[in-house]
């Protein structure tokens, strides 16, 4: 015999939060949470728009790569200034946030307004900076800091290839 579920206004009201969302962490309130965060730290940035494969098989080496993965999203003005098109980011920051933190590779995600994340990554001092095969390590936003105090800067070479591009492309027909 199945059990009867509570009346609808009732489940509602008891709702908690999911799990996930308590990864979500403001720029001001980093420190706190990356103290109890276990180290080595990763650290990667992105706009995360529509995710796909080729995001979360990247997200998964990353993390692979320390003990704690901090995923920064482009706020919705910084991720217009990247030029990608004057529709995106399509989902916004508080979405992208979500569906970043929902993942298992991901321990911590905030978000950052400026142009790079610079700022950030001095903040947090991650041992490891990662960005995607389309960076050269030498490139990356943060390199010569994180090797100045120790860490080391990885490109993670695409293993699918995928992009928001193509996809929004494609469900556009053209």
């Amino acid at each position: 015999m199945s059990a009867k579920l509570p009346p609808a206004a009732t489940r509602v009201k008891n709702r908690v939060k999911p799990d996930f969302e308590n990864k979500i962490c403001a720029p001001a309130q980093l420190g706190s949470r990356l103290a109890a965060l276990k180290r080595p730290l990763v650290f990667t940035n992105g706009v995360f728009d529509i995710l796909h494969r080729g995001h979360v098989t990247y997200l998964a080496r990353a993390r692979a790569l320390g003990a704690s993965l901090l995923v920064a999203l482009n706020s919705d003005a910084s991720a217009k200034r990247l030029g990608k098109g004057e529709d995106r980011p399509i989902n916004p920051l508080a979405d992208r946030m979500a569906l970043v933190a929902a993942l298992e590779s991901v321990s911590q995600v905030s978000w950052f307004e400026e142009d790079t994340p610079l700022a950030l990554i001095l903040a947090c001092r991650p041992e490891v900076l990662v960005k995607g095969g389309d960076w050269r390590p030498e490139t990356i936003v943060g390199a010569t800091e994180v090797r100045g105090w120790g860490g080391a800067v990885h490109s993670i070479p695409f293993e699918h290839q995928r992009s928001t591009t193509a996809l929004l492309r494609a469900i556009r027909g053209k």
